[in-house]
């Protein structure tokens, strides 16, 4: 295993899309500008704090902090994250918003524990999918860990009304797990008990089966259920192939419900259409290949399992914004990762990119 600089072309696709996103949430913010001149005041500089701290975990993680370290204090890392959900139980400090509670109140500040939360989960897994190596086809080893973990992070995210985190994480242990050579019995196992966890909680919480209502007929309620994704297709719709130019965006004022949230590609491709909204997802494809590359090269199995958990994580997240802002899956209020305001999301994604240029500074000694 030698070591080298970082991966260049990986840290500048990140790179880009920090500043591009910047940009794309500075014209969406005027949407709130327009509505409320303090609420953009906060949100701006809550952003630019957080853009702030994100740069400098990433510097810290790549740089200074050893890919080791966190291996060596996962489980606590991990344990950590866990107490840190359940404070939001606390009266006083959970704060709630929307009908869930999913928030922390610090002073001025809020925080989002359950971003803390998935990158508990992929650095114990990935931890301890490399100490179990190829014994990860055997039940106790592959399988019944997932299922454990599943079962203690499940009531406390969907007691905070957080069934898309869950989903999320799902998605990425079962990379991780596919990645780490699990028979195709216990992917289709993993799959199966994620249907029936889907379906379940449409069934009990009302709100995810008026999404699923509104998705297979958005028109049904124009003015309350499907109003969000009405206003996105014709934002979307009227940026046409080119787009009408940055800042030009009308659906921003007074229409998106969130333009500087989950409705922030809407505004995006109002603003820069068709061929803008193909260049970011490729750019977001190019951001996967190249962690994969990294993956595949990593000088240890940690470094691999860590990098595919949090790859798949960013893409899946992303991609389910932009999927549910065109109508292919139903809204789920996800962000659009590096671009949509959340403080606790650009924070830790920049410092989980932070980890993964350190480990990609180890090859192995045949790799280039």
């Amino acid at each position: 295993m030698k070591l080298l600089k970082v991966d260049k072309p990986f840290l500048f696709s990140v790179l880009i899309l920090v500043i591009f996103g910047f940009f794309i949430f500075t014209s969406a913010s005027l949407g709130i500008l327009a509505r409320d001149n303090s609420k953009f005041d906060n949100i701006s500089n809550t952003q630019l704090i957080a853009l702030g701290l994100g740069l400098l975990g990433l510097f810290l993680c790549a740089k200074v902090i050893p890919h080791k370290f966190w291996r060596r204090y996962a489980f606590y890392i991990f344990l950590s994250t866990i107490l840190l959900n359940l404070l939001l139980f606390i009266p006083k400090l959970g704060f709630e918003h929307g009908g869930a509670t999913r928030w922390i109140t610090i002073g001025s500040f809020t925080i989002q524990p359950s971003e803390f939360l998935k990158f508990g989960f992929i650095l114990y897994f990935s931890t301890w999918l490399a100490s179990v190596k190829d014994n990860v086809t055997k039940f106790k080893f592959g399988l019944l860990p997932f299922i454990v973990i599943a079962i203690i992070l499940c009531p406390i995210l969907i007691a905070q009304s957080d069934t898309k985190t869950f989903v999320i994480i799902a998605f990425s242990g079962l990379a991780m797990l596919f990645s780490a050579g699990a028979k195709w019995r216990d992917i289709g196992v993993i799959a199966c008990m994620g249907l029936l966890f889907v379906g379940a909680v449409a069934l009990v919480r009302p709100y995810a089966m008026e999404r699923i209502k509104t998705f297979i007929n958005p028109a049904s309620d124009p003015l309350n259920s499907g109003y969000q994704i009405q206003q996105s297709l014709i934002a979307i719709g009227s940026g046409g192939m080119f787009g009408r130019g940055f800042g030009q965006s009308v659906q921003k004022f007074n229409y998106l419900p969130e333009p500087v949230g989950d409705s922030i590609f809407a505004v995006y491709a109002e603003e820069w259409g068709f061929v803008g909204s193909v260049a970011l997802i490729f750019l977001f494809l190019f951001f996967v290949i190249r962690g994969f590359k990294i993956a595949t090269r990593s000088g240890d199995l940690f470094g691999s399992f860590f990098i595919v958990g949090i790859v798949v994580l960013i893409v899946v997240e992303s991609f389910m914004n932009i999927a549910s802002m065109i109508g292919i899956i139903p809204l789920s209020g996800i962000p659009l990762l590096f671009v949509s305001h959340g403080g606790t999301a650009l924070v830790t994604v920049l410092a989980e990119v932070g980890i993964i240029l350190n480990i990609s500074r180890y090859h192995k000694k045949n790799s280039i």
